[in-house]
C-alpha cells in the first residue's frame, strides 16, 4: 500500500528549498565586504575621469565660463 503525502507539504519543503538556492545565489553575487565595494568604486571613477579627459570638445556648460 502507497504512503499518504500531503501535498501541501510537498509543496511548501519544495518552495523552501527553491528559496534556500537563490539565496545562495545572491550570497555569492551581492555579498562582498565595504573595502571590495569602495575600491570597485574608486576604479570608476577613475576610469570615468580618464574617459572625460579625452574628450575632443567640452560639454557646453564648460564652455560658458
Amino acid at each position: 500500500m502507497a504512503d499518504i503525502v500531503n501535498l501541501n507539504h510537498v509543496r511548501k519543503a519544495k518552495q523552501r528549498e527553491e528559496d534556500k538556492r537563490r539565496a545562495r545565489e545572491r550570497r555569492v553575487k551581492w555579498g562582498r565586504i565595504k573595502a571590495d565595494r569602495d575600491r570597485e568604486r574608486l576604479l570608476d571613477s577613475k576610469a570615468e575621469k580618464l574617459h572625460e579627459g579625452h574628450r575632443r570638445e567640452k560639454p557646453e556648460q564648460d564652455n560658458e565660463e
